[in-house]
């Protein structure tokens, strides 16, 4: 396959993109975990009375880093089977939905609407390869 071929297919850009934006903010929510904390008590109560049933605030959010760094090396591996694709990516898409409606409008929501279209739009390419 030469370089044109390969450096034309948008995939491409839209799993470099996810994927290095998750496997950041995995990483920085596995380090940081305190610096996340605002976000997660923002979550309406039945939620928090939910996560706090099963584990601590700061472990869910360790948990939560983890699975986020799972996702960008999937997203960032070439062999990446088009099913693992479209499913990592259809959860982002949910999981972004997900933030946008419990934690609300912000000054950074119009980043995440755009990844949410990014995050749809590579599951369904991945879609139609597998």
């Amino acid at each position: 396959m030469n370089i044109m071929k390969i450096l034309t297919k948008p995939e491409i850009y839209l799993r470099l993109g996810l994927g290095m934006t998750f496997l950041y903010s995995g990483y920085d929510i596995y380090k940081n975990p305190s610096d996340w904390i605002g976000y997660i008590q923002t979550l309406p109560k039945w939620m928090l009375d939910a996560v706090e049933s099963y584990t601590s605030l700061s472990t869910f959010l360790t948990i939560q880093g983890i699975t986020e760094i799972i996702f960008g090396i999937i997203l960032l591996v070439w062999f990446s089977p088009p099913k693992l694709i479209r499913l990592v990516s259809f959860l982002i898409g949910i999981k972004l939905i997900a933030i946008l409606y419990f934690i609300g409008i912000d000054g950074v929501t119009f980043r995440d609407i755009g990844l949410v279209g990014a995050s749809f739009a590579l599951s369904a390419i991945a879609h139609r390869k597998s």
